[in-house]
């Protein structure tokens, strides 16, 4: 887990933290920080020095709605070519999943990005190609990239990306429960930067630290907050510096705002979120599959969906009960016959929990 020199400094960090006598609940949004977490056993290291570290909506698989599930699962239905990440064909639906639908005949592709999927519309021109867009502000820019590009005709995205910020802002707006910091993921600071946090901390008096993803990276930014909430301050601080700017990355940003425009959309497990969903602007409709197949689409507007029957999942993603808490935890609901999203996704709380308590 570490070198002799990280093992002194996680120690000597660990030190400073049960010296405070803290009793104190932190939130990431990040799969790779929960694992981590859960891998190295910092979650238990940390709780026996009065600080609990919870995930939240920090899945972009476990947090698309069955709704959006079923739009995919329509389309497979009526002959387009899907194409989506491998967690995401495994996410059951209200009536199947992708990768049912596969066994029974429809073209389901598994791609490792868009442009796997661009290729397919490419060589397949007598095909209707649609990826399924998931992800956060990490995986935005790269679906902006391929549509700036100008695809064929043949090419539309099924848009379900979604924003972190504004997710953080209604977990503190439901005040289900309380926060007393967050850890903000690295991997989508690295694009909209620091700035677009800040408003959380000064509205909200909640401190915030951008955290890389080694456990060292997971102990000093909790070893951080913990500090400011001693000092009582609530500021936005950067502990993963080798990888995220003040600004973030201005390209990808700009790329963001020529291809999409904000919108309130659902979240698995939350109300409708203001501004917290990417649409593709007018310019770019042509490739947006909801316009095109929108009379293939229209038996699903009014239609409501919801969650497996147990199934927790939505309480797992606002942080108000862990993993093992769900009855289905483990018994019913297993990697190999999931239940919810969180036990699909390699990035979702459950089936990280599942996977290394069998260690």
């Amino acid at each position: 887990m570490f070198s002799l020199r990280d093992k002194k400094l996680a120690d000597d960090i660990i030190s400073q933290i049960a010296n405070t006598k803290v009793h104190l609940r932190f939130m990431h949004v990040c799969g790779t920080h929960q694992d981590t977490l859960v891998r190295h056993g910092l979650d238990f290291l940390l709780q026996r020095c009065g600080v609990e570290i919870g995930q939240g909506p920090g899945c972009p698989v476990c947090v698309t709605t069955p709704k959006e599930i079923e739009e995919i699962l329509l389309l497979a239905k009526k002959g387009k070519t899907i194409a989506t990440f491998g967690d995401m064909t495994r996410v059951p639906g209200v009536t199947s999943s992708l990768q049912q639908m596969k066994t029974e005949g429809c073209d389901v592709r598994t791609v490792y990005s868009i442009e796997d999927a661009l290729m397919l519309a490419e060589k397949q021109k007598d095909r209707e190609v649609v990826f399924m867009a998931v992800g956060f502000e990490t995986t935005a820019p790269t679906t902006a990239s391929v549509l700036v590009r100008k695809p064929p005709l043949n090419f539309s995205v099924l848009c379900c990306h979604r924003l972190i910020p504004p997710a953080l802002l209604a977990i503190l707006q439901m005040g289900e429960i309380k926060i007393d910091g967050f850890i903000e993921p690295g991997h989508v600071s690295t694009i909209i930067g620091s700035k677009p946090y800040e408003f959380i901390s000064q509205e909200y008096h909640v401190p915030q630290v951008i955290a890389g993803f080694e456990p060292l990276d997971l102990l000093m930014a909790t070893w951080m907050l913990v500090r400011q909430i001693k000092q009582g301050n609530a500021v936005v601080e950067n502990e993963y510096v080798r990888a995220v700017k003040t600004q973030g990355n201005i390209k990808a940003q700009q790329l963001l705002q020529q291809v999409f425009e904000t919108v309130d959309v659902t979240w698995r497990g939350f109300p409708t979120i203001s501004k917290s969903g990417l649409r593709l602007r007018r310019k770019y409709e042509i490739y947006d599959a909801r316009m095109k197949y929108e009379d293939e689409l229209r038996k699903l507007a009014d239609e409501e969906f919801t969650e497996p029957a147990g199934c927790l999942c939505g309480e797992v993603l606002r942080g108000l009960i862990s993993s093992k808490q769900c009855p289905l935890f483990g018994g019913q609901c297993t990697p190999e016959n999931p239940i919810g999203p969180c036990m699909v996704s390699s990035e979702g709380s459950c089936q990280i929990e599942y996977r290394y308590s069998k260690k």
